[in-house]
């Protein structure tokens, strides 16, 4: 069983994040890189706070997020099933999600295992959302999940929130 797979998360399972040196031991880990996971936002929606769009008809939302620095997310396509991808999505409501545009993940080596090959976002990456509005002024509360990780460990899941004021117009 390689490394990745050791490694990777399992939902509902028990096992969180496991470290290079520390195989079993499960999350958080007492290593720099962990305090490094813990205490920095490791994905940060950037903008927009606001867009227009024509109530009825489908427009397309450039929706822009950051990586930290020395981390990386999965992308929305890993090259393996038990990888978490990074999904955008939005509640129903007067703003409906059609579908979500993602980028083309960035192919990524871990140095411990250089015959895995993963499919990553790493600094800035840009969702489009296809949605349609009704008219009026919509605050959607959208979310980002995402798993993040270092060259050494990953943080368990996590989903942030994307607000968007929408006015259909």
């Amino acid at each position: 069983m390689s490394w990745l797979r050791r490694c990777a998360w399992f939902a509902g399972s028990t096992l969180l994040a496991v470290s290079l040196a520390e195989a079993q031991t499960p999350f958080p880990l007492q290593s720099d890189a962990s305090s490094r996971l813990t205490r920095a936002a490791s994905v940060m929606y950037l903008f927009p706070e606001q867009v227009e769009v024509t109530a009825g008809k489908q427009s397309m939302v450039p929706l822009h997020f950051r990586v930290a620095q020395g981390l990386h997310i999965n992308s929305h396509a890993p090259k393996d099933s038990y990888l978490i991808p990074t999904v955008f999505a939005i509640p129903a409501g007067a703003v409906q999600l059609k579908s979500a545009n993602y980028p083309a993940g960035a192919d990524f080596t871990l140095p411990v295992d250089p015959s895995t090959k993963l499919s990553v976002y790493t600094g800035e990456f840009v969702i489009t959302a296809q949605i349609v509005a009704e008219r009026g002024n919509h605050l959607v509360q959208g979310t980002l999940h995402y798993q993040a990780c270092d060259n050494n460990a990953c943080m368990p899941p996590k989903t942030i929130p994307v607000a968007v004021d929408v006015v259909g117009k």
